[in-house]
C-alpha cells in the first residue's frame, strides 16, 4: 500500500519536488526520487515504501550505537529498502541499495509494528539499518503511535532529513554518522557535509538526544585533520557532553579492497577527544576495545560492557537524573 507523502511541492507538466531530505529531488511524472522510496504519480507523491518492511529486529540499544541512552534497554528495530545516498562502504548494501519493492519484505504497518514491540517487551522502537529518512510516512506514523504507548523512538541516520520534517518527528534519540570530510562526501557517499552538521545542530536545538558515529576507513578519512574536524565541531557546536562514537571499518560492498580498521587509530581518536575536552567518547567495532563509561570528572568506572551487552551499571540514579558514586559529578545519560 502507498501513502500520500509528507513535504512535497507540485510543479510544472506534472512534476513534483520533493522536500523530505537535502536532495530536493525533481521527480518527473511516473518516476520515483534518488532514494527509489517515493514516486510522482500523476503530479502526487507517494511513500512506495510504506508498511513494506525489509528487516526487523529486537536489538540492544547499545547496537545503535546509543550509549548515552536508557542503557541496557531494548529496541525493536525496523527499515524499508532504499537510500538517499550511495555509500562505496555501505554495510546494508543488500536492502539499502534497491528499491523497497525488489526485495523481499514484510507488510507492516505503524500499528503492527508497535504491537510487536510491545508483544517482544521492547522499550522502544529503532528506525534503522537503511536511512530512516526515506520511509518518513512510516517512522511518523509509527512514532507517533509507540508515544501513546510510553515507547521511546530512536533514529540512526546519515543526517541528510531537512529540518521541518525533522521538527515533525516524535523522535527521543538520533544516532548521527559525521562520515568525513566534503571530499568524502562527494567521492563516497555521492552527498555533502553541511546538510548532515545542519542536522546536527538542528536536532540538539529541538532537545533530542543525539550521538555522533565516525566509521573510520583506512586511507579514506582516518587523516588527523579529518578526525580533529569531527571533534571539534562536537565539542564547538553541539557540547562537550555529547557522546562520540569512533567505530572500526570492514571491507565490504564496493571498498572489499581496503583492510579493516586497526584498533591503534581508533584509540587515538578517543585520546585526541578526551584532550580536548569531550566527557564521552567510545571506540566500538574492533577486538579488544574499550567501550565502558566512565566518569569525565573523576574516571570512576560507571558502565561496563561486553560487546553490545552492559554487564555492570554502578550509576546512582536519583530520580531523572545520574551521578558518579564516587565523586557525585552528574552524569549526562537519560534513564
Amino acid at each position: 500500500m502507498s501513502k500520500k507523502a509528507l513535504f512535497y511541492e507540485k510543479m510544472a507538466d506534472n512534476k513534483v519536488r520533493c522536500n523530505i531530505c537535502h536532495r530536493h529531488c525533481v521527480i518527473l511524472d511516473k518516476k520515483r526520487g534518488f532514494c527509489k522510496g517515493r514516486e510522482n504519480n500523476n503530479g502526487e507523491l507517494y511513500a512506495v515504501n510504506y508498511g513494506k518492511v525489509c528487516s526487523m529486529a529486537i536489538d540492544p540499544i547499545e547496537k545503535k550505537p546509543l550509549f548515552n541512552f536508557h542503557p541496557n534497554s531494548s529496541v525493536f528495530s525496523v527499515a524499508t529498502g532504499g537510500c538517499n545516498f550511495r555509500c562505496l562502504h555501505c554495510q546494508n548494501w543488500q536492502i539499502s541499495q534497491y528499491a523497497p519493492d525488489d526485495i523481499p519484505y514484510n507488510e507492516l504497518y505503524p500499528e503492527d509494528i508497535v504491537n510487536m514491540a510491545v508483544k517482544y517487551n521492547c522499550d522502544g522502537i529503532a528506525y534503522t539499518y537503511t536511512e530512516p529518512t526515506i520511509f518518513y510516512e512510516l517512522m511518523n506514523d509509527t512514532s507517533n503511535i509507540a508515544k501513546e504507548k510510553a515507547l521511546f523512538n530512536t533514529m540512526i541516520t546519515n543526517g541528510y532529513i531537512e529540518k521541518e520534517p525533522l521538527k515533525n518527528l516524535k523522535i527521543d534519540a538520533m544516532n548521527i554518522d559525521i562520515k568525513g570530510n566534503e571530499k568524502f562526501y562527494k567521492e563516497v557517499c555521492f552527498a555533502k557535509l553541511e546538510p548532515v552538521l545542519e542536522t546536527c545542530i538542528n536536532a540538539k536545538k529541538l532537545g533530542i538526544h543525539c550521538e555522533i558515529t565516525n566509521l573510520i576507513i583506512p586511507t579514506y578519512n582516518d587523516a588527523i585533520e579529518d578526525i580533529r574536524l569531527i571533534i571539534e565541531f562536537v565539542k564547538d557546536k553541539l557540547g562537550k557532553e555529547t557522546p562520540l562514537h569512533f567505530t572500526g571499518f570492514y571491507p565490504d560492498y564496493k571498498l572489499t579492497n581496503v583492510p579493516p580498521t586497526p584498533a591503534e587509530p581508533l584509540i587515538n581518536a578517543q585520546k585526541m577527544a578526551i584532550e580536548e575536552g569531550l566527557k564521552y567518547v567510545y571506540v566500538g567495532n574492533v577486538p579488544g576495545c574499550d567501550e565502558n563509561t566512565y566518569c569525565p570528572n573523576c574516571g570512576e568506572l560507571l558502565i561496563k560492557r561486553r560487546g553490545f551487552s552492559v554487564i555492570e551499571n554502578n550509576l546512582d540514579v536519583v530520580g531523572s537524573s545520574c551521578k558518579c558514586p564516587k565523586c557525585r559529578e552528574k552524569i549526562d545519560i537519560i534513564i
